[in-house]
């Protein structure tokens, strides 16, 4: 994906099919009923003292259900037997697992092996969310932890930022996630920023003729360039949208202004099937976050673990023995 602090997050190559585990909104009522207030209190402390947090546990729940399904798999510490997920390159530019870790250890102490940590990212995700002023959905729970992490799954799993939109199309219905649902999900992007090497393919040597992508607003492509020149440092890069702290429908304006800043952002517009998905979102954001929300709740249902192949971790960074 070229693999940036906010790198798309759409889907793998490997078929991990919606869960048959039954999930409930009100799983912890009677085990746990603080849990979800801890995670809230725990994310929120969190964002006010880094701003980047929301963009990085968003992108995490979507990096950790699209491999294996939505198992915490993404928070296992690497051994020196294996190298697990979190070390895998799309993933290295995430960094704040210590959150989940923060709320986990509060969890225990209120609730000893009670939540999972993939319920905990689930939760992590709305709330991010809800708190950069998105909308607010009712997280199904009883996820249970998976036992396996393997960094080699990751990149190899997660598309380029320069895919086409008949392949994300195909790689979203492999996990059982329809047309709008892509479209949704990709609005995700308006909490994230990039680094150039994600998209600088559009900037310099598009093509043998051309040396930017002709669908980029020539003017934002200028400031790309400068932005991301050929000889630059490792930290420059671009936020997805103009709002970037805040949760609204300005990616898709941005898309329609030819301002995309992936070359699968900017695919959204040019297909019919989702061209006219982008449009509405754009001018109506209470639409966009009703279906946005929608598929938050579908996409947490991917691979889910049930007791039988799964376990609640006591600590989120290793499986327990």
């Amino acid at each position: 994906m070229g693999y940036s602090s906010a790198t798309a997050f759409f889907l793998l190559l490997v078929v991990i099919p919606l869960s048959t585990a039954i999930l409930d909104s009100h799983y912890y009522d009677k085990s746990c009923p603080q849990a979800e207030h801890i995670i809230s209190e725990t994310i929120r402390n969190a964002s006010s003292h880094d701003p980047k947090v929301p963009a990085r546990l968003l992108r995490m729940f979507f990096h950790d259900c699209f491999v294996r399904g939505c198992d915490a798999s993404i928070l296992v510490d690497s051994t020196p037997g294996n190298k697990a997920e979190k070390d895998g390159q799309p993933n290295i530019s995430i960094r704040s697992f210590y959150v989940i870790e923060e709320a986990k250890a509060k969890l225990e102490k209120a609730c000893p092996r009670t939540v999972s940590c993939a319920d905990i990212i689930a939760v992590a995700a709305r709330d991010v969310v809800t708190q950069s002023g998105g909308p607010k959905w009712e997280v199904l729970k009883g996820r249970k932890d998976g036992k396996i992490s393997k960094a080699s799954e990751t990149k190899s799993n997660l598309p380029a930022p320069t895919f086409n939109i008949t392949q994300l199309i195909q790689s979203f219905a492999k996990r059982g996630l329809e047309i709008k649902d892509l479209v949704s999900l990709s609005g995700g992007h308006t909490l994230g920023f990039s680094h150039c090497s994600s998209f600088e393919s559009r900037l310099h040597k598009f093509t043998s003729k051309l040396d930017v992508d002709p669908t980029l607003n020539s003017t934002f492509a200028e400031s790309l360039r400068k932005s991301c020149p050929k000889h630059r440092n490792s930290s420059a890069g671009q936020f997805l949208d103009t709002t970037s702290s805040k949760f609204d429908n300005d990616y898709y304006k941005q898309i329609i202004a030819g301002k995309g800043v992936f070359g699968s952002d900017q695919s959204l517009l040019k297909d019919y099937r989702t061209k006219w998905i982008v449009e509405s979102f754009a001018r109506e954001e209470k639409f966009f976050f009703k279906e946005f929300a929608a598929s938050m709740v579908k996409l947490g249902n991917v691979g889910v673990k049930s007791d039988v192949d799964g376990e609640v971790r006591l600590k989120c960074n290793a499986v327990n023995h």
